[in-house]
């Protein structure tokens, strides 16, 4: 991020010399997002030390969700300068000006785009390979400026052929409403992981997990939680046992539980696992333990895990 911060403010100013060059809106509009750029790119630096940092009393969960808050301030900047640049553009059809150098406004709008499109693919990989909101809404933010560099050039193309500079204005308004859709996006994301939307993507692979490597005792899991809080993830769920077992052997299979989820999924992660006892002869149905010898009701067949059955907060069972 501090890269990215360094050459968010080389590209301002890369930016803004082809404006001066060609006197063309487009130019101006993508320069103008380049302030957005660096603002969003020094919150976002911060918000990543912020959210390395250790739980405490105040914060039991960890400082992680400020990546989304990252994230929605990234998105609302964006927005903010993509309705500035529609507004523009609409503006530029009543004061009209004449295109100079355009070679060089495509030679600096290529030079930009094709920084940023590097440095947006870097951030989207490692985004997601860390688990980091921020990392990966930067990442976006930078291709969705690659997209309005593409548009810029395509249009100052256009003029250089035709000769038409009202091109210029579409193309800006087109910019911007392009930046508009991205900014949105940002920040419903972030809205949706503040409330603690289901990351559906976690719970599935969870899921898939614990189908593939679950025990004859694991007679059902449900009431399957996953929330992330930047890079660490929380799990909640129910694990049905034999009702006779003892606290102890409860303990150890809750703890297998908790260590294969962690070995295979590489991550940092807490768990909350309740057990629950079984249900004769509700649950008898499911269980295949064969050697169970207080059984109310024959095993009839295993019920695959599957995201359907685990959220529920309901014991799986033949009535």
């Amino acid at each position: 991020m501090k890269i990215v911060l360094a050459v968010g403010v080389f590209l301002f100013g890369v930016k803004f010399l082809a404006y001066f060059l060609t006197s063309s809106n487009s130019i101006l509009t993508d320069a103008v997002e380049s302030i957005v750029n660096i603002a969003t790119g020094a919150f976002s630096l911060y918000s990543i030390y912020y959210a390395a940092r250790p739980k405490d009393e105040d914060h039991p969960y960890g400082h992680g969700k400020i990546e989304f808050l990252s994230s929605g301030f990234e998105g609302s900047m964006i927005l903010i300068a993509g309705i500035a640049m529609v507004f523009k553009g609409t503006l530029s059809f009543f004061t009209k000006t004449e295109l100079q150098h355009i070679d060089w406004g495509l030679y600096l709008t290529v030079f930009a785009g094709g920084i940023n499109f590097i440095l947006g693919r870097i951030l989207l990989t490692k985004g997601k390979k860390e688990k980091s909101t921020t990392l990966v809404a930067e990442g976006k933010h930078l291709l969705s400026d690659t997209w309005s560099s593409v548009a810029i050039v395509a249009g100052l193309l256009l003029i250089q052929l035709t000769g038409l500079v009202w091109i210029d204005y579409i193309i800006t308004i087109l910019v911007g409403g392009l930046i508009m859709y991205s900014g949105v996006r940002l920040v419903k994301e972030s809205i949706d992981n503040l409330l603690d939307k289901a990351d559906v993507e976690s719970i599935n692979e969870v899921a898939v997990l614990l189908e593939q490597n679950k025990q004859d005792k694991w007679i059902d899991i449900h009431n399957l939680r996953v929330i992330k809080y930047g890079e660490h993830l929380h799990i909640d769920c129910h694990v049905t046992l034999p009702w006779y077992d003892s606290l102890s052997e409860s303990h150890d299979e809750v703890d297998a539980i908790g260590r294969l989820i962690k070995s295979r999924m590489h991550e940092k992660m807490e768990f909350f696992i309740h057990a629950d006892p079984c249900v004769p002869p509700y649950s008898c149905g499911v269980c295949p333990l064969m050697e169970c010898k207080v059984r109310k009701a024959p095993f009839v067949k295993r019920v695959e895990w599957n995201i359907s059955n685990m959220l529920p907060d309901k014991k799986h069972g033949i009535s």
